[in-house]
C-alpha cells in the first residue's frame, strides 16, 4: 500500500532552528565586565608566578632591571595567548599576530611601570633586598595590571568586551 505524497510545502520547508544555545548568568555574573576579570585575574595570577620566578632566578646574572624585562617580555607572549582565549574568548589565527604585536606595546607599558618603580626604589633605598625589589614589582604590577587590562579591553581585544 502507498502512502499519501506529503505537500509540496512539507517537502522544501528547512528545518526551523530555534535560537542559538547561550549561557544564562545570574547576580554580578551577567555581567561580561565581571566575568572578563575574573578570567584576567586567574591569567595574571599564573603570569605572575612565572614572571617572579623567572625574575629571582635571573637576579643575580643579570641584575635588577635587566631581570625585571627579561622576566616581561619571556612571560608577555604567554600572557596575551592567554587572555586572547581564556579571558576574551578569541580563537583562531585572525588578527592573532597583530594581537601579539600590540601585546608588546601593553608590556612596554607594564615595563615602564614595574621598571620605574625599580629605579624609584634603588633611588631611595639603595641597598634594598632581593626581597624588596620583588615586593616593588609585585606591588606596581598591580598597577602595570589595571592599565593592562584596560588596554586589552577597550583596545586589543575590544571586539571581544561583550562577551
Amino acid at each position: 500500500m502507498e502512502t499519501p505524497a506529503a505537500p509540496a510545502a512539507q517537502l522544501t520547508q528547512q528545518p526551523t532552528r530555534g535560537a542559538p544555545a547561550t549561557k544564562h548568568y545570574r547576580g554580578m555574573f551577567r555581567f561580561p565586565l565581571v566575568r572578563q576579570l575574573l578570567r584576567f585575574t586567574g591569567v595574571g595570577i599564573i603570569c605572575t608566578a612565572t614572571s617572579l620566578a623567572l625574575y629571582a632566578l635571573l637576579r643575580p646574572w643579570l641584575g635588577p632591571q635587566l631581570a625585571n624585562a627579561a622576566a616581561l617580555v619571556l612571560t608577555s607572549l604567554m600572557n596575551t595567548a592567554l587572555n586572547r582565549r581564556l579571558t576574551f574568548k578569541i580563537s583562531g589565527q585572525r588578527r592573532m599576530a597583530r594581537d601579539h604585536l600590540n601585546g608588546v606595546i601593553v608590556i612596554a607599558v607594564a615595563l615602564v611601570i614595574t621598571g620605574g618603580s625599580l629605579g624609584v626604589l634603588h633611588w631611595l633605598h639603595p641597598d634594598a633586598t632581593v626581597s624588596d625589589e620583588l615586593w616593588t614589582t609585585t606591588l606596581s604590577g598591580f598597577v602595570a595590571t589595571a592599565v593592562r587590562f584596560t588596554m586589552l579591553r577597550h583596545w586589543i581585544f575590544r571586539r571581544a568586551r561583550h562577551i
